[in-house]
């Protein structure tokens, strides 16, 4: 219940900002074009605070926290008194309507290189993209990608940390090949190594792209000693200690393998076993009922511990942090990647590449900003961009409903010279709302089925 109150709490947050913002963009266009804006709402339904300027706009907090909106003054649809004709949205050349409208997902880019702005000059720690190990049979196997090697470059991107290297693969669902690029730790020679991903069977709500390519990264050694007993776990009520080691789970020997034990506990949701461990050079028996919780679609016990594992070695875990100038760029650059990952993976939606599936709605979105604001404030911030930038790329959809939609009928204007009918107007609306609608009952159904 705490965490659902958070992750909605995290949410209202991510979302007021991300709103603001948009709508900001579209309202200072506006006032920049003397267009009369008539309400600033964040949120719809009953006002929760209200207050007016001395230009006559009413700025609103509403009690549904699900968007908001920008009411600019327009004769089509209020009446207008005469000395106010000219203020209308509808008054003004096509040029400064794209620029209105074009404004708000604009607005959300520019919000993103900020929020990555900030992020990078905080510092984000980060471990280098170095492979452990390759699956057998994996595709990854299948290719001869070695081990214990950094990735440099996946399919033309510079990889300076294993996000690099997801975000660079999620980028190449649906093609043929790609092509890696890695360096041992002791040369500077760059071997490339080309993946046949022709069977590449990837489902982003199961595995990650790495995972379901083979490719295990290096981790320090893991022991079977407990390091972390989560505070109210089922571990701590059944006695368990940071210390103990774990030898066995009812009859099955674990073998100093914390993997192991993990994977075995994970059968026993909601099932007492029985933990055999060692403490204080004496063995001992501890029943326990690990929690049944859901991953993966999958009902899975857990007991709330950690292990003990070795240090990491040097060079390994780093700190991507830039100065006042340097972080200027690379906020730009992580935008621009992600703007194009994003129409990317809307492109392979459409052709299929991508399934459906792995929409997601506002409850992911809600976990998703819960988790983050809980890892710390610039993990936070990592999360507003990249929402901050899948919110702007929605609206941009051609979708009568959303900017893009409008924008298009703009173009159609500025192209023909003269505005699309109204009632072509009204039937694309009609035909957006419908399909705007299917989309979120898409993720929302998505999101219901990963609880």
């Amino acid at each position: 219940m705490v965490d659902f109150f958070w992750n909605l709490a995290s949410f209202v947050v991510a979302l007021g900002i991300l709103v603001t913002v948009h709508e900001y963009g579209h309202f200072w266009v506006a006032r920049k074009n003397n267009v009369k804006v008539i309400r600033f709402s964040i949120g719809f339904g009953p006002a929760l605070w209200r207050k007016t300027d001395k230009l006559g706009t009413e700025f609103v907090i509403a009690l549904i926290p699900l968007g908001g909106y920008v009411k600019m003054l327009d004769d089509r649809v209020d009446d207008v008194c005469q000395q106010d004709r000219n203020n209308t949205f509808n008054a003004k050349s096509v040029y400064q309507r794209i620029a209105i409208i074009a404004a708000g997902p604009m607005a959300n880019f520019a919000f993103a290189i900020f929020a990555f702005y900030l992020m990078f000059l905080i510092g984000v720690p980060s471990l280098k993209p170095v492979i452990g190990n390759v699956e057998l049979n994996s595709i990854a196997s299948e290719a001869s990608l070695p081990g214990n090697v950094e990735i440099v470059e996946v399919a033309g991107m510079t990889t300076s940390n294993w996000q690099d290297v997801n975000l660079a693969l999620m980028g190449k669902i649906g093609d043929a090949s790609i092509e890696i690029k890695t360096k041992s730790s002791d040369s500077q020679y760059i071997s490339t190594t080309t993946l046949n991903t022709n069977e590449w069977n990837f489902s982003p709500e199961n595995s990650s792209a790495l995972t379901s390519l083979g490719i295990v990264p290096f981790r320090p050694q893991v022991h079977s000693e407990i390091n972390h007993v989560e505070k109210g776990s089922p571990a701590e009520k059944a006695g368990l200690k940071v210390g103990d080691k774990l030898i066995a789970i009812n009859d099955k020997q674990i073998n100093d393998s914390w993997m192991l034990f993990s994977d075995e506990i994970k059968l026993f949701p909601d099932t007492q076993v029985t933990v055999y461990i060692e403490r204080n050079g004496k063995s001992e028996q501890v029943k326990v009922t690990p929690k049944g919780i859901k991953r993966n679609n999958q009902l899975v016990g857990y007991l709330g511990l950690a292990p003990k594992f070795d240090p990491w070695p040097p060079g390994h875990q780093i700190q991507l942090a830039y100065g006042p100038v340097d972080a200027i760029g690379q906020s730009i650059n992580r935008t621009w990647n992600l703007v194009v990952l994003s129409f990317d993976m809307i492109g392979k939606l459409i052709t299929g590449d991508l399934s459906v599936k792995n929409l997601s709605g506002p409850i992911a979105i809600a976990q998703g900003a819960g988790s983050s604001a809980g890892y710390g404030f610039v993990y936070f911030l990592g999360f507003l961009a990249l929402i901050s930038i899948n919110l702007g790329i929605i609206n941009l959809l051609p979708l009568p409903v959303l900017d893009g939609g409008h924008l298009l009928y703009y173009l159609i204007e500025l192209v023909s010279g003269k505005p699309v009918p109204e009632k072509i107007q009204e039937v694309g609306f009609k035909f957006g709302a419908l399909a705007l609608l299917g989309l979120m009952s898409i993720a929302l159904f998505n999101d219901f089925s990963r609880l």
